[in-house]
């Protein structure tokens, strides 16, 4: 079982290419087989977290691959680590705006993915799509479900989990728009290739991927 999340729109958008894109990679993934369940998560401290771990004991995934938008950002972001830590810039869509709060009080400070990233990295640039290994996942609502996510993986022996960030989608941006994008197809198959490679990789490649600043 796979498990795929993705978020409501925030921040005064009307949609979130990471919902969309979460349903299509579903799509895809279903064609070739595998058993996929999908959740789209409030952007929400606190209920977003709620709601994972609602849906990670309804389906009992193997893996769990959450999305969020990244706008701003021109490629998909495996994201490497979670941080202990909500540091909201804007309000969630509560209104809520913690600052220097803990995602779970006494929790480790930070935890890695446990998804092969680059061999995912390595998968995606062979398919021509845009892809980078992201050393921050924010600290927002996005690293508050990434970080969330992987405390309650930490006490289930197998099951894997991690974040990808995506680009905003071209509709969502004016025409004379300089912010790069990324086509919801290319967004979804992108997913899709994380998703099998994660299925057939145990051990992560090891190349450089990493970041000077």
């Amino acid at each position: 079982m796979i498990l795929l999340t993705g978020f409501e729109p925030f921040g005064g958008e009307s949609l979130n290419p990471s919902w969309l894109a979460v349903q299509r990679a579903a799509e895809i993934l279903r064609r070739e087989g595998h058993t996929v369940a999908t959740v789209e998560l409030p952007c929400v401290f606190g209920d977003s977290a709620k709601v994972l771990g609602e849906a990670l004991r309804e389906h009992g995934p193997a893996i769990v691959l959450s999305v969020g938008m990244a706008g701003g950002r021109s490629r998909l972001s495996l994201e490497r680590v979670a941080i202990n830590c909500d540091d909201a810039r804007i309000p969630d869509n509560r209104g809520q705006r913690p600052i220097d709060e803990a995602v779970v009080a006494g929790g480790p400070a930070a935890y890695f993915s446990t998804l092969p990233i680059k061999a995912a990295l390595r998968n995606l640039q062979i398919e021509g799509i845009r892809a980078e290994v992201s050393q921050t996942a924010g600290t927002y609502v996005c690293n508050h479900v990434f970080y969330a996510l992987m405390h309650a993986l930490a006490s289930k022996e197998g099951v894997r989990g991690g974040f990808v960030h995506v680009p905003y989608l071209p509709e969502q941006l004016p025409v004379d728009s300089s912010l790069p994008s990324m086509p919801l197809e290319s967004i979804a198959q992108g997913i899709a290739v994380v998703i099998r490679t994660s299925i057939q990789t145990m051990v992560d490649d090891k190349f450089a991927a990493g970041a000077v600043h």
